[in-house]
């Protein structure tokens, strides 16, 4: 599996709507449901931003941490179910784990 990050085909809504969630976190805003939700299963203080996308009708997740210097996008991906898939709590887990040793 390629370990890289790129934003997926969002829909120009979707898009301006993901940046500005983004831009809010930045900013030092604590986001809530339906905007934000915890991500235990990744890790402690690990939640994921939630954006529909009504042109491409494709529900987008971006998991995310808030450290004290960034807001690291851990991973951007379709979700397609209820439950996020193994293989994706696995991956984020992993990019989190490298990061944090440096």
């Amino acid at each position: 599996m390629i370990d890289t990050l790129t934003t997926p085909p969002l829909g120009r809504i979707a898009r301006i709507e993901a940046g500005d969630l983004l831009r809010r976190l930045q900013r030092g805003e604590m986001l809530a449901m339906p905007a934000s939700r915890p991500m235990p299963r990744i890790g402690r203080g690990v939640p994921e931003l939630r954006v529909a996308d009504r042109e491409t009708k494709v529900d987008w997740r971006i998991v995310y941490r808030i450290d004290v210097d960034a807001i690291l996008v851990v991973h951007w991906f379709e979700k397609g179910s209820r439950i996020t898939p193994g293989r994706i709590v696995d991956l984020c887990k992993r990019r989190l784990e490298r990061y944090d040793r440096g």
